[in-house]
């Protein structure tokens, strides 16, 4: 764990309690059902991921800035969001070390379907080994106060694994199609932040009151 990522979880204790109150603490699947660890490979077909972007042959590797890792990913916004996840996790989760961050890959055989999104570079496993496939609650609290942020900040245009009916809490993908239009807005908005000295991944603070207060309505948005 870097310095500013201890000093924000050792400063957090107070907070959690608010985000506790709030609901925030709580992983809420899509449907109620146990999880599973023996799900069998299949080969996805076509040419469109699950989330509806275009299956690559291959991708361009881009820097996750301030980590000196890299990952392999769709480029244009969709790299924009997601390395924003990877960054944010990298300052106020943990440091990313060497293999920690995978993404696009060539092999078409998938567990469930949301994986075949790593196909068109449109999603990353954040540590798939200790976060695998159909294990829940891998996460400590004040780390899924930090993921909550994250999904908030990024108004729903990409999801979490951790929610899905057969949860991988490693990963991340775009959930709208490349033409949606929230996709160009929150990845301008990224751009900015990150051009501008001060915002942006590395100065948030997700305990702040505010933030938890948007998380909240961000989840009350999202149920409706």
């Amino acid at each position: 764990m870097n310095d500013l990522s201890r000093r924000r979880v050792l400063g957090a204790a107070g907070s959690l309690a608010g985000a506790a109150a709030l609901g925030l603490l709580e992983i809420a699947p899509a449907a109620a059902a146990p999880a599973r660890t023996d799900q069998a490979a299949t080969t996805w077909s076509g040419s469109l991921s699950a989330n509806g972007w275009k299956i690559l042959g291959e991708a361009a590797s881009h820097t996750i800035e301030g980590s000196g890792r890299s990952v392999r990913l769709a480029g244009g916004d969709a790299a924009t969001l997601l390395l924003h996840v990877a960054r944010r996790f990298h300052y106020e989760i943990d440091q990313l070390r060497e293999k920690d961050v995978t993404g696009h890959t060539t092999s078409r055989r998938v567990r469930q379907p949301h994986e075949s999104n790593y196909l068109s570079g449109t999603a990353i496993a954040i540590r798939p080994h200790a976060y695998p496939l159909g294990v829940r609650g891998g996460l400590y609290s004040q780390e899924l106060v930090v993921v909550r942020d994250i999904l908030a900040e990024l108004d729903g245009v990409v999801a979490w694994g951790g929610d899905f009916v057969s949860p991988q809490e490693s990963h991340f993908e775009i959930a709208l199609g490349p033409t949606h239009p929230k996709m160009r807005g929150v990845a301008r908005k990224l751009r900015a932040w990150r051009d501008t000295p001060g915002l942006g991944a590395g100065t948030i603070d997700a305990f702040e009151p505010e933030r938890l207060a948007d998380v909240k309505a961000f989840g009350r948005r999202s149920a409706s």
